[in-house]
C-alpha cells in the first residue's frame, strides 16, 4: 500500500538536486561571479580542455552561452563571442573532375552530388585546372556553380589563374590533349570560350594571380590590401589655426602594425619570389598586372596555336612589368620555395611574410606525389600532390582551422581584452590526416569593430 501524498516531492527526487543547483546560478548570476569562474576554469584548464575531443566546440559553446546569458554594468560584452573560420585549399586539378570531386567530397567542401556542403567557411583553388585531362568545361563550369551556392550561404570560394590557365590564353597549347581538344570541335570554339566565351568571362571576373585571406574579418574582407592603402598620418589643426602633423590612430594603422595585422595567408599558383618587385601592395599589384595582361590576351586577333604553329608570345603591348609577371621569377612559374635549400627558404620567407603582411605562404604548380610539403615550420606549405590521373599522385586537400576566442577577465576589457587564436594547419588524405601546424596566440587589443 503506497503512502499518502505529502504535496512535497519524496526526497529522492531530482527536485532536491535541481533546485538548489539553479539557486546556485542564480547567486552568480546576481554578483557576476559566473565571469570569474568563467575565466578562473579557462586559464586554469584551457591547455589540458584543448586537447579533449570536441573541445574546441564545448569551449566555444561555453564561452558563448555565458556571454549571451550575462549583461554585467561594469565591463562591456557585446562582441566578445568566438569567431572560427574553416578553410580548404586544393591544388592542381588537370582536367580530372572525377578526383577532384573525391577531393572536395572528403574534405568537406561538397557533398556526394557535388554541391556545396556549407560546412566550409573559404575554399581556394589554387590554378592550374586547365590541361592535362578532357573536364576543361566541366571543371570550370562546376568551380561557377560552387561560387553561386557558396554566396547563397555566406562561403567563399577564391580562384586563381595558374600558369596552364595564360598558356592557353597565350595560345600555348602544348598539354591540351587531343581528345580533349575533341569536344570543342575546332579549334575556333576553343578559342573563343576561352576569351569571350563562359570560361573566360570566368577568368576575367572570378580568378586573380593571387590572394591575401585574412583569418579574422577584424581585418577586412579577402584581398584587402596590405599595407593599408588609406595614409598612416593625419594633419589636425592647433589652437593657431595651424595644421600639424599627428600620428594617425585610425583602423587603418592597427591593420599595419597590430598584433593581427599578419593574421592572414597567401595563396598564389607558383610562388611569391623574393626577389619579385611586385609584392607590395600585396595582393593589389600582382592581380591589377594579371587582370591587365588577360585583358590583352583575350582582346587580340586570337593566333594559331602551338603547337603545329609557332610559339606566339606575349602581345606587342605587353609591358615590362606583365612580362615579369609570367617569367620564372613571377608568381605563375616560381619554384624556390620547392627547390632552394630549407636555410634559404627559411630566410628568405620572413621578409616575403613581412610585406605581404601574412603568416603563411600557400602554393600549387611543384608537385610532390606522396605528400604536401610544408617548410620551416609551416611557413611555406606546397600543395600540389598530382591529383590528376594524368599523375596519379595522391588525393589531398589543405585545411586551416582558426579560432578566436575572448578570455573572460573584468579587469582587462576594451583595449585591454586579451585573446586566444588557435591555428590548426592539416595536411587531409582519402584516409588520414597530417597535423603540420598547430600554433596559438594570445593578443590584446579591441578586435570587435
Amino acid at each position: 500500500m503506497s503512502p499518502p501524498p505529502t504535496g512535497r516531492p519524496p526526497r529522492s527526487s531530482p527536485f532536491w538536486i535541481i533546485i538548489p543547483f539553479l539557486c546556485g546560478l542564480y547567486y552568480l548570476h546576481l554578483h557576476n561571479l559566473h565571469l570569474q569562474l568563467y575565466s578562473f576554469l579557462h586559464n586554469a584548464y584551457a591547455d589540458q580542455i584543448l586537447r579533449l575531443p570536441l573541445a574546441g566546440l564545448a569551449g566555444d559553446f561555453i564561452a558563448q552561452t555565458a556571454l549571451q546569458q550575462s549583461k554585467p554594468v561594469s565591463i562591456a560584452t557585446d562582441g566578445l563571442r568566438p569567431f572560427t573560420r574553416h578553410i580548404v585549399c586544393v591544388g592542381d586539378l588537370h582536367g580530372d573532375y572525377p578526383n577532384a570531386l573525391k577531393v572536395l567530397n572528403f574534405s568537406g567542401v561538397v557533398d556526394e552530388t557535388g554541391d556545396w556542403s556549407g560546412k566550409v567557411d573559404v575554399f581556394v583553388q589554387t590554378g592550374d585546372i586547365i590541361d592535362r585531362g578532357d573536364d576543361t568545361v566541366k571543371l570550370f563550369t562546376w568551380m561557377e556553380r560552387l561560387r553561386d551556392q557558396a554566396l547563397s550561404t555566406g562561403g567563399i570560394v577564391l580562384s586563381h589563374m595558374g600558369n596552364h590557365e595564360f598558356m592557353n590564353a597565350i595560345g600555348d597549347w602544348r598539354y591540351v590533349y587531343p581528345s580533349e581538344l575533341k569536344k570543342f570541335g575546332t579549334i575556333e570554339a576553343r578559342q573563343r570560350i576561352i576569351t569571350t566565351g563562359r570560361i573566360g568571362r570566368a577568368w576575367a571576373s572570378n580568378y586573380t594571380v593571387t590572394s591575401r585571406l585574412p583569418l579574422h574579418p577584424y581585418l577586412g574582407p579577402p584581398n584587402t590590401p596590405y599595407p593599408p592603402v588609406h595614409s598612416q598620418v593625419h594633419f589636425e589643426p592647433d589652437h593657431d589655426g595651424e595644421e600639424q602633423q599627428e600620428p594617425s590612430h585610425t583602423h587603418e594603422l592597427d591593420l599595419q602594425n597590430g598584433p593581427l595585422s599578419h593574421a592572414a595567408l597567401a595563396f598564389v599558383h607558383g610562388g611569391l619570389s623574393p626577389t619579385y618587385n611586385g609584392l607590395v601592395p600585396f595582393p593589389t599589384k600582382i592581380n591589377d598586372l594579371g587582370a591587365s595582361l588577360l585583358r590583352k590576351l583575350q582582346r587580340r586577333e586570337q593566333p594559331p596555336p602551338h603547337p603545329p604553329n609557332p610559339y606566339p608570345g606575349l602581345p606587342p603591348s605587353t609591358t615590362i612589368e606583365e612580362e615579369q609577371l609570367y617569367d620564372s621569377n613571377g608568381p605563375l612559374w616560381y619554384r624556390g620555395w620547392a627547390y632552394d635549400p630549407e636555410e634559404k627558404v627559411c630566410a628568405d620567407v620572413i621578409e616575403v611574410l613581412k610585406k605581404t603582411g601574412t603568416r603563411r605562404l600557400i602554393m600549387g604548380h611543384t608537385p610532390d606525389f606522396h605528400n604536401i610539403v610544408s617548410r620551416c615550420d609551416g611557413k611555406v606549405i606546397i600543395i600540389d600532390t598530382g591529383i590528376s590521373h594524368a599523375y596519379g599522385g595522391v588525393l589531398s586537400a589543405l585545411a586551416v582551422n582558426y579560432t578566436f576566442t575572448p578570455i573572460i577577465d573584468p579587469e582587462h576589457t576594451g583595449v585591454n581584452q586579451k585573446w586566444q587564436e588557435h591555428e590548426v594547419v592539416i595536411a587531409l588524405y582519402a584516409d588520414h590526416e597530417e597535423i603540420i601546424a598547430d600554433e596559438r596566440r594570445e593578443v590584446v587589443g579591441d578586435f570587435t569593430r
